[in-house]
């Protein structure tokens, strides 16, 4: 058996912080990517003659994409290298944010959304993945909090560049530069990050542990040299040690390898999915694809909308920043708890809010204070998310399964994850038309259902080595 390293003997140096960050630039553009149609869905639903259901499934058509890419993620991380598939997702979003953004009919953005889809879905397994490998035990939880943040702070950069454009042309669907309408020009910006991207992941090194998985181990011992300050020898024997050991049935990480007793599936690739499950079924996406929309149609107007918008995305961006500085102190299970209960109250109020709505669709109003309330309690309920489901969930994915299952479980989570994401963001165009206070009661049930969730079945895992993880 080998002997583990003390945590004491690891460093957080700036090389590992620099590192991490410049990978968790993939939930930037996993948050840009995904929210930038927030801006754009009025434009586009008029401007291709849309329905409600339509709608819906060009607004969430990129999940399928990010599913398909999550899916894949894991087996390409595994076969190429963490850094190699990173640059394949900046690749495919760069592609993907000239194609939506020159789309010339609504199937054509769907294919392009897809293909942003894809890349975003392999972002949000490699970056987890990446993170948690390079990073040491006791601030694994601060460093991989990095990819919520980073998700955040692309949410919050794509709906002040969708605000900015928008108010600069008039509207959305005003012409602004090269004779294209603004709703345009809000995919196309996303073009830039994408290649400060692909142009950050060449400057990083492979994942230690994926180098020590493929026989390379003089590469594992200076990358972990680097990253953890390990300078003694023997220290550095021993983790290097650890991780082949950890790692020593590990040939190819196939499916089979997630079979288990719990209908057809270890127990923790199933915590896996179902907290990826419940983190999207809480409805926390309909505040970030379909805000601006929601807030017009009760009674703000397109400016207004887009300021509040761009408003909750700053205080989502604050709580992630108060999860990272609790994560490592609290835990995770804890905050979840919170989390859960936090969002339970708050949708259960914006249902009881949208019951007193007055009148239908475009005309559709919430009289007295009731609309302030309801915007109130919205942000509210993006403080309980941002604060535990929204990076808590990213950190377990990157840390909770075993060494060689990881990557693969990380993949199939993820994949879930997108579903349900596509499931929520698909139908609430059409719930929205059967009664918003329906759509936000469903969303405050499932609420209910993480709390009991999370209590039942999620281990904590604040200090614990990857090394020790077990299915």
């Amino acid at each position: 058996m080998s002997t583990a390293v003390p945590a004491i003997d690891q460093h957080a140096t700036m090389r590992v912080v620099w590192i991490t960050a410049a990978a968790a630039l993939g939930g930037f553009l996993f948050g840009y990517d995904t929210a930038v149609i927030n801006g754009a869905v009025d434009a586009m639903r008029g401007a291709f003659g849309l329905s409600a259901a339509a709608t819906g499934f060009a607004v969430s058509c990129a999940l399928i994409g990010s599913a398909i890419g999550a899916w894949y993620a894991g087996p390409l991380a595994d076969k190429y290298g963490r850094v190699a598939t990173m640059r394949v997702a900046a690749v495919l979003l760069a592609i993907s944010a000239l194609g939506a953004g020159l789309a010339f009919g609504v199937w054509d953005l769907i294919l392009w959304r897809v293909v942003g889809g894809i890349g975003v879905g392999v972002a949000s397994v490699i970056a987890p993945t990446y993170i948690a490998e390079v990073s040491p035990a006791h601030v694994r939880g601060r460093l991989g909090s990095l990819q919520q943040l980073a998700i955040v702070l692309g949410i919050f950069a794509s709906l002040l560049s969708d605000a900015w454009l928008a108010n600069t042309a008039g509207g959305a669907a005003q012409p602004l530069w090269l004779g294209l309408d603004a709703w345009r020009w809000m995919f196309l910006v996303a073009v830039v990050p994408a290649l400060i991207y692909g142009a950050l992941v060449f400057a990083v090194p492979e994942s230690p542990r994926h180098l020590a998985a493929k026989g390379r181990f003089d590469e594992a011992r200076r990358v972990l040299r680097d990253v953890l300050n390990l300078r003694n020898d023997a220290a550095l024997d021993a983790k290097l040690a650890e991780i082949r050991d950890s790692l020593r049935t590990e040939y190819v990480p196939r499916l089979s390898d997630l079979r288990g007793p719990r209908m057809g599936l270890l127990p923790i690739v199933w915590v896996g999915i179902l907290l990826s499950v419940f983190q999207q079924f809480v409805g926390i996406n309909v505040i970030f694809y379909y805000s601006s929309t929601l807030w017009h149609s009760v009674g703000f107007s397109e400016s207004d909308s887009f300021n509040i918008t761009v408003a909750t995305s700053v205080v989502n961006v604050l709580v992630t920043l108060v999860a990272i500085a609790l994560v490592d102190k609290v835990g995770r299970k804890p905050l979840l708890l919170v989390g859960s209960a936090g969002m339970a109250v708050t949708l259960g109020l914006m249902a009881v809010c949208f019951s007193h709505a007055v009148g239908t669709g475009a005309q559709l109003t919430l009289p007295g204070m009731w609309g302030i309330t309801a915007l109130i309690a919205a942000n509210l309920y993006v403080v309980a998310f941002g604060l535990s489901w929204g990076p808590m969930v990213w950190v377990l994915l990157g840390e909770m399964f075993p060494n060689r299952i990881r990557a693969i479980a990380l993949a199939v989570a993820a994949s879930a994850q997108w579903m349900a994401n596509f499931a929520i963001t698909a139908t609430f165009p059409s719930l929205a038309e059967m009664g918003l206070s329906f759509a936000y009661g469903l969303y405050a049930a499932f609420a209910v259902l993480s709390f009991v969730f999370v209590q039942r079945a999620v281990r904590e895992t604040k200090g614990m080595e990857l090394e020790a993880m077990t299915g």
